[in-house]
């Protein structure tokens, strides 16, 4: 392969501080040094609350080898470059709890410096302007002494593109779950390519003309969309010609998870049994699973089980003869009928009654249907995929569903996971639905401020995505026009946006827990207020105290909880005894 030209990184490029024209130096790297622990009694290397290990850079470069020659460089690539977006993403969580009282600057630095201290570069950062409150952000940085490229070179000789895959996705997951925006982070220059070091640029996916170049490598399949809404360059050649459109966003390993198993499925016959939450996204996948098999061109019909009357869920599934019972003036075919050649999607299966139960297991089965009142059996050619948030095989036990119609749907089950376990993929979605519904509603706006990202990102959906959509279509709506999406124009309707993430089981904010865990607030203060035991002075005190609780004792995140900056909250609390929920720590 050929060398790239070797370049020198332009150092005349002023280093800023997020709206200054100041140089700025990265803070010292001993706090974080501070964190990692070795236990080797118990054989555990920690990073604060990660768990880390120790792995020899040839292993990985092994392993890197052994990808590239199984699957090619393409998939090696997203599967490496996916690695580290999760590596990332994790280290991004970090941050503030890390540096909670620092500048936002400060806060970003740890990023960069974790990966030199976790032992794959040393980061110089030539260029920054960087504003968490409007996402903002463009930087170019110089990576020394990668032990990604290293390895590469060492293995597969020089290299005409750039190689430093997991570090890149790193960059990616880092940024993106810092600022609370889908970023992008390509590797320009690099090592394996004949230049001196290797040099990236970090830009928001939207102001990048080519994104999807580097940007496919976060997605598990080619049919997955970015949140702009383009689909993968190569989609058009691994899809048949005429499929039906593809909604499906997100980068999560569970999300990648479920769309390598429906990309394996789909070219057989078997039947698929989609298992998950409501508004888990059972119905999009369903069509995909259609969209991207050799069924594309022949009908896809959906039916919501739960919504058809169980006197007509019968008809509706196998059809009517004139006359079958009464009112029944004409012939009509059923959903199976319908969906000959193609795909049947039945939806809420769990609601069918145990006699139609009964007609779908022989339909299953054997191919053929039979139309209420009538006495031909019809041959029908139809893949079936079911979907349920119930636990089929407790309703087998209770006697309320077939153990034999179980097992023929159970062939392949994939479970679809919750938002709550898919915080990766938060932020593609609001960024997809943002982009849909602006669009639809014919509205502009900016973005989201970071106290709405916050708490989207906090809070558990009970709803999943579809929750999500709504919120995000009505935050397009009632947001100004050219103005910003805040809290208040999302969560409307009671949420509790301030869940403990620990107990996100709780799936209503009007559930008794969720009662019991947020009290009647203007009732206590009336009932104190009354009896003379409350002073301006003792509630402002209160007030911090309830923030910096719900802030886990990080002042920034309790000033922005109380809708103040940071600076008036710590000059409250130098006068006040304010019962700090961590005290003691960092």
């Amino acid at each position: 392969m050929d060398n790239g030209p070797k370049s020198t990184p332009d150092k005349s490029i002023r280093l800023l501080r997020p709206n200054t024209h100041e140089r700025h130096r990265l803070p010292d790297i001993d706090d974080l040094a501070a964190r990692l622990s070795f236990a080797p009694s118990k054989g555990e290397i920690r990073f604060d609350e990660q768990r880390m290990v120790l792995l020899h850079n040839t292993s990985l470069g092994a392993i890197r080898r052994e990808l590239i020659d199984t699957v090619g460089i393409e998939k090696a690539r997203g599967l490496i470059t996916r690695m580290g977006y999760q590596s990332g993403t994790r280290d991004a969580e970090m941050v503030r709890r890390i540096r909670p009282d620092s500048n936002d600057f400060d806060a970003f630095a740890v990023g960069p410096q974790m990966h030199a201290l976790e032992g794959f570069v040393t980061v110089e950062t030539v260029a920054l302007d960087v504003n968490v409150e409007t996402g903002h952000f463009h930087g170019e940085f110089i990576w020394h002494n990668s032990a990604e490229a290293e390895q590469h070179i060492a293995i597969h000789g020089p290299s005409n593109a750039p190689v430093c895959w997991l570090q890149q996705g790193y960059a990616n997951g880092y940024l993106s779950s810092f600022l609370g925006r889908q970023m992008l982070v390509r590797e320009v220059e690099c090592k394996a390519m004949g230049f001196p070091t290797c040099k990236i640029v970090g830009k928001a996916l939207d102001q990048w003309d080519d994104a999807d170049t580097d940007f496919r490598y976060l997605q598990a399949q080619d049919f997955v969309q970015s949140p702009s809404g383009s689909k993968n360059p190569r989609r058009e050649e691994s899809l048949p010609e005429g499929v039906g459109q593809i909604d499906l966003v997100g980068v999560s390993s569970g999300f990648n998870t479920v769309c390598h198993m429906i990309q394996r499925v789909a070219p057989t016959r078997a039947t698929v049994l989609f298992l998950g939450e409501s508004g888990v996204g059972k119905e999009q996948f369903a069509r995909t699973l259609h969209n991207i098999s050799e069924r594309a061109k022949q009908p896809f019909v959906a039916i919501n089980c739960a919504a058809i009357p169980e006197q007509l869920i019968e008809s509706e599934l196998f059809g009517v003869e004139k006359g079958g019972f009464s009112g029944a003036s004409q012939s009509r075919p059923g959903r199976f009928e319908r969906a000959d050649g193609g795909t049947l999607f039945l939806d809420e299966i769990g609601t069918l009654s145990l006699v139609a139960q009964g007609k779908l297991l022989r339909a299953l089965q054997e191919g053929e249907i039979e139309r209420i009142g009538d006495t031909r059996v019809r041959k029908v050619d139809v893949r079936v995929i079911a979907a349920t948030n119930e636990d089929l095989r407790g309703l087998v036990e209770a006697g309320k569903f077939r153990d034999d119609l179980f097992y023929r749907l159970n062939v392949f089950p994939v479970h679809i996971p919750p938002l709550r376990e898919r915080k990766e993929d938060i932020l593609l979605l609001v960024e997809h639905f943002l982009n849909r519904y602006c669009a639809m509603h014919k509205r502009k706006v900016t973005g989201f401020t970071e106290a709405a990202l916050e708490a989207l990102l906090f809070y558990s959906w009970p709803g999943n995505i579809r929750e999500l959509e709504n919120l995000i279509e009505r935050g397009v709506i009632l947001a100004p026009e050219d103005g910003g999406i805040d809290i208040s124009h999302l969560f409307t309707s009671g949420e509790n946006i301030r869940r403990d993430p620990a107990r996100s089981e709780v799936q209503s904010a009007g559930g008794d827990e969720a009662t019991a865990a947020t009290p009647d607030l203007p009732a206590l203060l009336r009932e104190a207020l009354a009896s003379g035991q409350a002073s301006l002075d003792s509630l402002e005190e209160e007030a911090l105290n309830q923030a910096l609780f719900l802030a886990q004792g990080n002042v920034s995140g309790a000033a922005k909880i109380l809708g103040t900056t940071r600076a008036r909250v710590a000059y409250r609390l130098s006068g006040k005894k304010v019962a700090h929920p961590a005290e003691g720590k960092e």
